[in-house]
C-alpha cells in the first residue's frame, strides 16, 4: 500500500514540476516577444518623430520658398536667375592629328 501512495505521490509531483515548468517556458516566450515588441515599438516612435520634423519643417516659409526656387526654377520680384550651362566648359575642341605614325615618331625626335 505504501508503495501505491508513493508511486501516486511521485506521478502526482512530476505532472506538477512538468506544469510548472510549461508555463515557466511559456512566460520566457511572452517575456521575449515582448522585448521584440518594445524595440519595434521604439523603433516606430523614432521613424514617427523623424516624420513628424520632416512634416513641420516641409510645411515653413523657408522650405516652400527653396523648393519654389530649386525645383520650378521662380525667383523673387527684383531678382534675376541667372543659368549657367556645364556642358560648354567641358566641351573643348580638340585637335585631331590625322598625320601617320612615322610624322608623328619624326616630330618627337627632332
Amino acid at each position: 500500500m505504501k508503495k501505491v501512495i508513493f508511486i501516486i505521490t511521485v506521478v502526482i509531483l512530476i505532472l506538477i514540476i512538468n506544469g510548472l515548468a510549461r508555463s515557466m517556458y511559456e512566460i520566457w516566450q511572452k517575456k521575449d516577444f515582448t522585448a521584440q515588441t518594445q524595440k519595434e515599438l521604439d523603433f516606430q516612435k523614432q521613424e514617427n518623430q523623424r516624420l513628424k520634423s520632416a512634416l513641420s519643417y516641409s510645411q515653413t516659409q523657408e522650405f516652400v520658398e527653396k523648393e519654389a526656387r530649386d525645383k520650378l526654377f521662380m525667383v523673387k520680384a527684383g531678382e534675376r536667375k541667372v543659368l549657367i550651362s556645364k556642358e560648354s566648359d567641358s566641351f573643348q575642341e580638340v585637335q585631331k592629328n590625322n598625320d601617320p605614325n612615322w610624322k608623328k615618331w619624326l616630330k618627337l625626335f627632332f
